[in-house]
């Protein structure tokens, strides 16, 4: 007989989380709970996947606001289906291969100048003279130019 409701103990230990991340979860909106007469948090079974799918994209890269808004794409916030996460983990699919183009443009770009206007460099691929880049921001604006083109 499948249990109707878990404890967060129960859930945290099932799904490899602590309790403090379960709670963190509920707080940001991702997961819901119950809670009983005594006041203590219970947990339907659907949600042990539902942390499965938050852990799953969270490797990959996606934001916990990300997934919090895919998540409350499905109807009545349901726990996502075998499909769901096809379709969740497709169109992440476009966002991860963006970031590891930006990452690579990053990883090409970093033995060059990065723009911020120090000149001090005797040899600079993208001279910066009189620090006219300054009026583009701080930091590294030019890696950021390239970045924003991918």
């Amino acid at each position: 007989m499948k249990k109707q409701a878990y404890s967060v103990g129960e859930i945290a230990k099932r799904c490899g989380v602590r309790v403090s991340t379960l709670h963190f979860y509920e707080q940001k909106g991702l997961v819901n709970s119950t809670r009983n007469l005594g006041n203590q948090r219970r947990y339907k079974p659907d949600v042990m996947r539902r942390v499965a799918v938050i852990k799953a994209a969270q490797k990959i890269g996606i934001s916990l606001e990300e997934i919090k808004q895919a998540l409350s794409n499905l109807p009545n916030h349901r726990t996502p289906t075998a499909k769901d996460w096809s379709d969740l983990s497709s169109a992440w699919q476009e966002a991860l291969n963006e970031r590891i183009i930006r990452l690579q443009n990053l990883r090409d770009k970093m033995d060059g100048c990065i723009g911020c206007g120090c000149l001090s460099l005797t040899h600079c691929p993208i001279y910066n003279p009189e620090d006219k880049l300054a009026k583009l921001g701080t930091g590294g604006v030019v890696l950021e130019q390239i970045n924003k083109l991918v």
